[in-house]
């Protein structure tokens, strides 16, 4: 089963928090296992940075790695990187999207931040699937 809404806010609520003991503003996005949106914050963050939140989470889910694991992988891939990064409406494969796994192991999510530095995306990702393992 993925992730309910009750789980997703809880991992959203914990995101927003390390966000904001960064003093970042970003846009966070939580989606289940297929990808789809399930809860969203914009803490002032860009507009720009809005699809980017949501793009790394889809990427970390649609391949069962966090973003930037995936960006590796794509990066190693020569002429078909293009192809890798523009399928499934668009990858984003830079740091800031975190897979959320259930007590067991599985998959049911992931949470993708973006607007502050890669690193800063990716701790408050991080601490938002934290939440829920």
């Amino acid at each position: 089963m993925g992730i309910t809404y009750n789980l997703a806010a809880k991992a959203l609520n914990a995101a927003v928090e390390k966000a904001k003991s960064l003093n970042i503003l970003v846009s966070i996005a939580v989606v289940d296992n297929g990808g789809h949106l399930v809860s969203f914050a914009r803490l002032d963050s860009g507009y720009g940075v809005i699809d980017f939140a949501v793009k790394k989470a889809k990427t970390a889910v649609m391949f069962g790695v966090d973003s930037d694991v995936m960006g590796t992988i794509i990066s190693g891939a020569d002429l078909h990187a293009y192809g890798m990064l523009n399928s499934n409406g668009g990858l984003l494969t830079i740091a800031g999207g975190v897979i959320i796994k259930d007590h067991e192991g599985t998959i049911i999510g992931a949470i993708g931040s973006s607007g502050g530095s890669p690193e800063q995306d990716k701790d408050i990702a991080a601490a938002g699937a934290a939440a829920i393992a």
